[in-house]
């Protein structure tokens, strides 16, 4: 599984990379031509709105991926070891479940729902824009699940590739 993951992790980089890039340079062709020529396409603002959504999306799967998601550290770390440390794992563990699982079916519908709407300028399905609220969903409850069984072998004394 730390193969796969690692592997997910390569490509959401390069995408969240690549993307960015494209962003940037229409962002800054949109400004030169707005400023130079006094016309912006109509597209180029809704695609780089719809990169930056997809950016978001896919960094937040990026940084649960690296355990940096929004979390309060002040109590895990100083309780690290102890009972109400590994209680705390767990509920924190179990509120992003429920977090993602609500972000995935939301977006599931929002994705389903919006199949019938083109975006104006780039005359694309929204559901495309909107995919990417599952498919992030999915990537962060696979890296959740991997938390999940670190908790599980710190319970059951096992060491998990990452601690050995």
């Amino acid at each position: 599984m730390d193969k796969l993951l690692k592997g997910v992790r390569t490509v959401l980089y390069g995408f969240s990379v690549a993307a960015m890039s494209v962003m940037l340079i229409v962002i800054f062709a949109q400004v030169v031509t707005r400023y130079s020529f006094g016309y912006t396409p109509e597209w180029s603002e809704e695609l780089a709105r719809f990169l930056f959504v997809w950016v978001v999306f896919l960094g937040s799967a990026l940084i649960m991926g690296e355990s940096g998601h929004l979390a309060v550290q002040f109590l895990p770390d100083k309780f690290k070891g102890t009972t109400f440390g590994t209680a705390l794992d767990i509920i924190i563990n179990l509120a992003g479940y429920v977090f993602i699982i609500l972000l995935l079916t939301q977006g599931w519908k929002m994705t389903s729902i919006m199949t019938f709407q083109r975006a104006p300028g780039l005359d694309i399905p929204m559901s495309w824009v909107y995919a990417i609220i599952p498919v992030s969903s999915i990537l962060m409850l696979l890296y959740l699940f991997r938390e999940t069984t670190r908790i599980f072998n710190s319970l059951t004394g096992r060491k998990t590739r990452q601690e050995v």
